[in-house]
C-alpha cells in the first residue's frame, strides 16, 4: 500500500522535474513532505496498537481452528467444547510451572511469572462467566471457521457463543475489544 509520504514525494517531484532534494528548509513542499510523514508514522502507531489489541482474538480463533481441523471439521458438543476450552484455559500451566520452580526460595515473582499467573487466572474467570468461542456446534460454522485464513474482516461472519463451566451456552457478538 503505497503511503502518504510516497504520493507526495512523487507529486512534489514530478512539479520540480524530479529534483526533491533541493528543498529550502521552510518552503511549502518541505512542510507538506513533514506532514505526510508524521501522519504515515501515527498511521503505522495506531495500526500496531490496534494488531497488539486483536492478537488475543486471533490466537484464540487459531486453535480453535485447529482443534476443529483435527477432529475431522465437524459440529461439536458442549462437553467436547469445555474440554477445548479447559485446554485453552490451561495451555500456560506448564510454562508457569516451570517458571516457579526457577525461582530462588524467599524471592519475589519475577515478571514473567506475574504475568503467566494473570493471564491464567482472567482466562478461568472468563471460563466462569461465559467463554467467547466461535459456535463450533453447528456444521455452517465449522465450514466458515475452516475457511478463515486470518483476516480480522472475515471474523465478524462467523457466529459466536459464550460457554460457562457449568456448560451453559448462549449467543455472543464479536467483541470490537481485547478479550482480556
Amino acid at each position: 500500500m503505497p503511503s502518504t509520504l510516497q504520493k507526495t514525494r512523487k507529486h512534489i517531484s514530478k512539479k520540480r522535474n524530479g529534483e526533491v532534494n533541493a528543498l529550502h528548509e521552510k518552503s511549502r513542499d518541505s512542510l507538506r513532505l513533514h506532514k505526510a510523514g508524521v501522519r504515515d508514522q501515527r498511521l503505522e502507531k495506531l495500526a500496531a496498537a490496534r494488531n497488539k489489541r486483536e492478537q488475543p482474538i486471533v490466537e484464540r480463533i487459531t486453535f480453535f481452528q485447529k482443534k476443529v481441523r483435527e477432529q475431522g471439521a465437524e459440529p461439536l458438543e458442549v462437553s467436547a467444547i469445555q474440554a477445548l476450552i479447559h485446554t485453552y484455559v490451561h495451555q500456560y500451566d506448564e510454562e508457569y510451572e516451570a517458571v516457579k520452580k526457577t525461582r530462588r526460595a524467599g524471592r519475589p515473582a519475577s515478571t514473567k511469572e506475574d504475568l503467566l499467573k494473570m493471564k491464567i487466572s482472567a482466562l478461568e474467570e472468563e471460563y466462569t462467566k461465559g467463554f467467547l468461542v466461535p459456535d463450533i456446534m453447528s456444521a455452517e460454522t465449522v465450514k466458515l471457521l475452516d475457511a478463515w485464513e486470518g483476516s480480522w474482516a472475515y471474523l465478524a461472519t462467523i457466529p459466536w457463543i459464550k460457554v460457562t463451566t457449568t456448560g451453559n451456552v448462549r449467543k455472543a457478538e464479536l467483541p470490537s475489544k481485547a478479550i482480556n
